[in-house]
């Protein structure tokens, strides 16, 4: 049984965003069983009860204060916003923070053996998708006519069949377009995952335990796309080493025991760290070069 004082959370119950979504709160430090086949789970440690549905069900779920908050597909989040202006329905959401998973690319697709020259080219074509006012926006302020076939899946089928010209579909890796013997022609809406919360009375619990909440996704999401290293560096070679690094902070500086002329660098990096940049550092005098990943991050 629900309870009003905890924390609504919905979630994706499978594909894209499903695994994505889990792992981000497990490393928030939410114990939760979200193995289980069950549609509602409750966490031991904290008030919060997570929700799993269909992606499209999410920002309704939301707007309509059933759950506080939502992590939901910006393509999906953006059709049923212009779904609902087009019946001139509110759309009550606050977006809390755009994630760094669920990137991915909405497309105009057509057969590898068109010959598509411009959105122009387009005109009076049908296009099959599940997105049909994403795409009709995005083609009418382009003033360009054409017929719209909606399909809730397997959209990549219907040039195959004889249902449309084109497809406009969500791309990540293109695999699904290449085994359909279709290809991407132009990008119209890029997309990534996003946090959402109901607009109305929160109270100041629940207030509290989002923005701790947000602090620590926050903190993952800033552990991934850092490194923690340590190398020794030429004193000599100081100043050179650093610029090779973008750190999110001055770097730690301390001697190197038995060694006058050289010091131990301990710095937080903002970005991955390729073999080239490791390889200028060597050449620059660095050595003994660590990289190692962060688990979370708080700044």
């Amino acid at each position: 049984m629900l309870k009003k004082n905890r924390l609504r959370i919905a979630m994706q119950k499978s594909g894209r965003l499903s695994y994505d979504s889990k792992k981000l709160l497990l490393n928030c430090g939410i114990k939760i069983n979200l193995e289980q086949k069950k549609l509602i789970s409750f966490s031991e440690n904290m008030p919060i009860d997570v929700i799993r549905v269909r992606d499209d069900d999410i920002p309704g779920l939301v707007m309509n204060q059933i759950v506080d908050l939502g992590i939901v597909g910006g393509n999906v989040l953006k059709e049923n916003i212009l779904s609902k202006k087009s019946f001139n329905t509110k759309n009550l959401y606050k977006l809390l923070l755009n994630l760094d998973f669920g990137i991915c690319r909405l497309s105009l697709a057509c057969r590898k053996s068109s010959e598509y020259e411009n959105l122009q080219s387009l005109k009076n074509f049908t296009i099959a998708t599940s997105y049909p006012y994403i795409l009709k926006k995005y083609l009418n302020t382009r003033h360009i006519n054409f017929r719209s076939f909606t399909l809730k899946g397997s959209v990549e089928i219907a040039p195959r069949v004889g249902l449309s010209d084109m497809i406009c579909d969500l791309v990540s890796t293109g695999a699904t377009l290449e085994a359909n013997n279709l290809k991407e022609v132009h990008v119209i809406y890029k997309s990534n995952a996003q946090i959402i919360s109901r607009k109305g009375n929160i109270s100041t619990l629940k207030k509290e335990l989002i923005h701790k909440l947000i602090t620590r996704i926050q903190g993952v999401m800033q552990a991934r796309e850092s490194k923690y290293i340590m190398l020794h560096a030429p004193t000599s070679k100081l100043n050179q080493v650093m610029s090779l690094l973008n750190g999110i902070e001055n770097p730690t500086i301390s001697k190197l025991v038995g060694h006058p002329k050289k010091v131990v660098l301990h710095m937080v990096s903002k970005e991955n760290l390729f073999w080239e940049t490791m390889e200028n550092l060597k050449k620059a005098g660095a050595t003994s070069i660590l990289v190692l990943p962060i688990e979370k991050m708080m700044e």
